[in-house]
């Protein structure tokens, strides 16, 4: 009783605020205390039509550095995140709070230092420029979940692997990665999230160049236009949730043909 009680908690405090968002994209002219939208106002979808086009453009851009982020962040991580799981050493949990630090300053103080660099080195306004520096902002949540997959799984598959004659890529492909899936999900989750809802980091480093629908959507939302803002809100929203079902299904049904159960 208490766990349907949690719940069904859990499901009203983050799917009533879809609720407020659709009703205010129908209506604009919603205001409390009524239950209800008085009427429906379709105008809000139909900009969602006719600018579709600027809208894919900018949602591709975003969708493209945030999964190039995901494989950039795991590349990154992967080796040191394997070394402070299994190798000890003295300050590995001082190193491992340095690596981390970067999920904990604010994205301002972190990309001015930064813009300046990127404009030296010629990555400022430019795709691998938006994809590098949220990586370097993000990585931490996948370093984070790797470290977690490693201490959890152990190395005693791999040295049973490597006694068995398996070579070093074999082991990685055939033995540690499937291991490692659902922390690769748990982290790459989190670094998609983070880089496809920043704003800032994509706007200095990009220089507007760079599409991103977040520098598409907060010019409404900041806006009085709140019809408008709460129909690309649901957007915002739709995307990555359909993603992530989409990543489920896939890796579940990979998993199912290895014959592992999930």
């Amino acid at each position: 009783m208490k766990h349907a009680v949690l719940f069904g908690f859990l499901l009203l405090l983050f799917v009533f605020p879809l609720f407020v968002l659709v009703g205010y994209a129908l209506d604009p002219a919603w205001r409390y205390p009524q239950l209800f939208p008085d009427h429906i106002d379709f105008r809000s979808l139909s900009f969602l039509v006719r600018e579709a086009g600027p809208l894919s453009r900018h949602m591709g851009g975003a969708l493209l550095y945030s999964l190039s982020a995901v494989v950039t962040t795991l590349v990154m991580c992967y080796v040191p995140a394997r070394i402070l799981a299994r190798v000890p050493f003295s300050g590995r949990n001082l190193l491992e709070g340095f690596l981390l630090a970067p999920a904990l300053v604010p994205p301002m103080t972190f990309a001015m230092g930064l813009h300046f660099m990127f404009i030296k080195i010629g990555l400022a306004d430019t795709l691998p420029g938006v994809i590098l520096v949220v990586s370097m902002y993000s990585y931490p949540y996948m370093l984070r979940a790797l470290i977690a997959g490693f201490q959890a799984t152990g190395d005693d598959y791999v040295l049973c692997a490597e006694n068995l004659g398996a070579g070093r890529w074999t082991r990685l492909i055939r033995i540690e990665f499937p291991m490692l899936v659902p922390s690769i999900m748990a982290g790459g989750s989190v670094v998609f999230l983070v880089a496809f809802s920043e704003y800032f980091l994509v706007f200095l480093i990009g220089g507007g160049a760079v599409p991103s629908f977040t520098g598409y959507l907060f010019p409404l939302l900041s806006s009085s236009d709140r019809s408008l803002g709460s129909a690309l809100t649901l957007v915002f929203v739709f995307v990555p949730l359909m993603l992530f079902v989409m990543m489920e299904w896939f890796v579940g049904r990979a998993y199912r043909r290895m014959g592992l159960d999930v």
